[in-house]
Parts: C-alpha cells; sequence; structure tokens
C-alpha cells in the first residue's frame, strides 16, 4: 500500500485551520488558569476540553492537508 496523500483542502484553509487550532489553545489556557486561580469546582474545569478538543482537531486537518 501506498503513502500517498492527496490534499482536499487549499493552502488558504489549512492556514485558517491552524489558526484557529493555535487560538484555541491559547483560550484553553486562558480558560484553565482562569478555572485554578479561581479556585472552581473541578468538575467546571472539564468545559475547557471542549476548546481543546477543536484546537488539536484544526492543527491536526492542517498538518495533514485534510
Amino acid at each position: 500500500m501506498s503513502d500517498i496523500c492527496i490534499p482536499n483542502i487549499g493552502p488558504r484553509e489549512r492556514r485558517r485551520r491552524l489558526i484557529l487550532g493555535i487560538a484555541m489553545f491559547g483560550i484553553v489556557g486562558l480558560v484553565a488558569a482562569l478555572l485554578v486561580f479561581a479556585d472552581a469546582p473541578r468538575a467546571w474545569r472539564l468545559f475547557a476540553l471542549f476548546p481543546a478538543w477543536v484546537g488539536s482537531i484544526g492543527v491536526l486537518q492542517a498538518r495533514e492537508k485534510t
């Protein structure tokens, strides 16, 4: 089996997804720090997982060109 990758998004969309992913990681860091310093209950800290998931998907899509 060959490891040929045919990109289905262009460079402009890859850059857009990469920027979105990095921005979401920044938001996660800020939200997580605020929740820790505010001594929020641990259950509230789980809300930081959604932007982290969105950020990781964006970065992976940009990296894999999909």
